[in-house]
């Protein structure tokens, strides 16, 4: 297997972490942050310049085909620099699922609009259970003859409060559990009986739980009635997409507190020269080889057609493990500055935090992993 990115790639790459070092400094995220919108829009249409919006739809739909390779290596940018804009949410997530039905009139219009940055989408599927295991969804798409009515509740749904569509899975009624009988729909978050409570999360992203009451939807609301494959599918390519971030903002940490142990004196000497900080910082590094060699294999896997739900897991659990611990050793060495809102060690752990709890924590992708899956 090949773990070098291609010339095109390393273009990409390049480019976007020039746009991002000149214009997303730490200080520049933190104003977005603070302020009373949930991202930046002149980021977003950089990134629609880019060609970002369009990288992850397939050609015949207008998009540029890019691969999951492509993802990783925009995503580790995105973590360097703690991107909080809707890439995850309206694109890898609510997009993607929206492209394993694009030839839908539905599907094919929202997507035109994604694309161009023209609307944000957000995917309604967790409902609390702390997995996105599509077996526990639990709303009721009920037929009512000439459509559906949806009925149910979603937890903690990334972009939510700041959508154009939402994309939501939901159980048909009347049909047995698992597998079968899972639709995704599309869904206006104006309708009546949809009730969006928003809140800001942990690491200073835009959210919300939605409520579905008796929403009555139209028969082309309605992509699929068996979608739990394609939800499988976005949801393993957006967790590799992720644990990208999460190796960018390790290797940021990891930098950072090597700099700050040389930098930092104690009884006449840089604590670099400590033994516990030696130590520490070594094991810092460790844990940011063994998650990049992880990432880059599954991702990989994944291009070449051999990445089941055991590989991802296994991706999963590693990183959220490996970013905890590398996290948490960073805040050691800075000592009480490190969870300041001034400097940025804290606001790397807590988005290391926030990604280790999507999608399932590393404990449960571990036990995926010792379950044979």
């Amino acid at each position: 297997m090949d773990f070098t990115f291609t010339d095109e790639q390393t273009m990409l790459r390049e480019s976007v972490g020039r746009y991002l070092a000149k214009n997303y400094t730490f200080e520049d995220r933190q104003a977005i942050v603070g302020s009373d919108r949930p991202f930046s829009t002149e980021a977003w249409r950089a990134f629609a310049d880019f060609g970002l919006l369009a990288l992850p739809f397939p050609e015949d739909l207008d998009g540029l085909g890019g691969s999951v390779v492509d993802l990783v290596a925009v995503g580790e940018l995105f973590g360097e620099h703690l991107v909080v804009e809707p890439y995850l949410s309206s694109i890898l997530l609510a997009g993607r699922a929206l492209a394993e039905f694009g030839e839908r009139p539905r599907a094919e219009h929202w997507l035109g609009r994604l694309m161009a940055g023209e609307a944000l989408a957000a995917f309604a599927h967790e409902e609390g259970a702390g997995t996105a295991d599509p077996a526990l969804v639990s709303a009721r798409c009920t037929p009512t003859g000439g459509g559906y009515r949806l009925d149910g509740e979603k937890r903690l749904v990334l972009g939510g409060a700041n959508t154009d569509v939402l994309v939501v899975t939901a159980r048909v009624e009347g049909e047995p559990g698992g597998r079968e009988g899972l639709a995704l729909l599309v869904v206006e978050p104006g309708a009546p009986g949809v009730r969006i409570t928003p809140f800001t999360t942990l690491d200073g992203r835009s959210a919300a739980h939605i409520v579905f009451d008796a929403v009555e939807l139209s028969s082309d609301d309605c992509l699929t009635t068996d979608a739990h494959q394609a939800i499988t599918r976005t949801l393993d390519d957006a967790i590799i997409a992720l644990s990208a971030e999460a190796v960018g903002a390790m290797g940021v940490l990891l930098r950072q507190t090597a700099e700050y142990a040389v930098t930092r004196r104690q009884f006449g000497v840089p604590i670099g020269t400590f033994q516990t900080v030696a130590h520490r910082l070594a094991d810092m590094k460790i844990a940011f080889t063994k998650a990049r060699a992880t990432l880059l294999y599954t991702a990989a896997l994944a291009e070449a057609g051999r990445a089941g739900r055991r590989e991802v897991s296994v991706l999963k659990a590693q990183v959220g493990r490996l970013g905890r611990t590398l996290a948490e050793a960073a805040v050691q060495t800075h000592g009480g500055i490190g969870m300041t809102d001034e400097l940025p060690i804290g606001h790397y752990m807590k988005r290391l935090l926030a990604i280790d709890a999507m999608f399932g924590d590393s404990g449960y992708h571990y036990r995926v992993v010792g379950a044979g899956a």
